[in-house]
């Protein structure tokens, strides 16, 4: 399944270095995941959204591109953060990031 293209106003960045994708909202940091990368499964602890941009649904278009980038480098993901594990739960097709020996402990069959 393809997916769907932010809108115009959103941008997420990987930032490798500091181990974070950032959400931008017309330029202005919006929100942000963590992440810490070992033996080929990137780890997810953490989902922000600012004060300021709470209630627009932005978690989502921010973890469906942080997964999507993480698919592209073609590592696992271990999401820890609650807000990812039920993103992965609801949306079967990023079920397989998820190491097969890992995913009853994030809820996944």
């Amino acid at each position: 399944m393809a997916a769907s293209p932010l809108p115009d106003n959103l941008e997420v960045r990987k930032d490798g270095a500091r181990g974070v994708f950032e959400l931008l909202v017309d330029g202005t940091h919006a929100g942000l995941i963590t992440f810490r990368d070992n033996h080929g499964v990137r780890a997810m602890p953490h989902t922000e959204v600012d004060a300021a941009f709470e209630g627009r649904g932005l978690s989502r278009p921010l973890i469906r591109a942080a997964l999507d980038q993480t698919r592209a480098e073609g590592l696992g993901v271990l999401p820890m953060c609650p807000a990812i594990s039920r993103y992965v739960q609801k949306n079967p097709e990023y079920q397989d990031l998820v190491p097969e020996g890992q995913r009853p402990a994030f809820g996944l069959g």
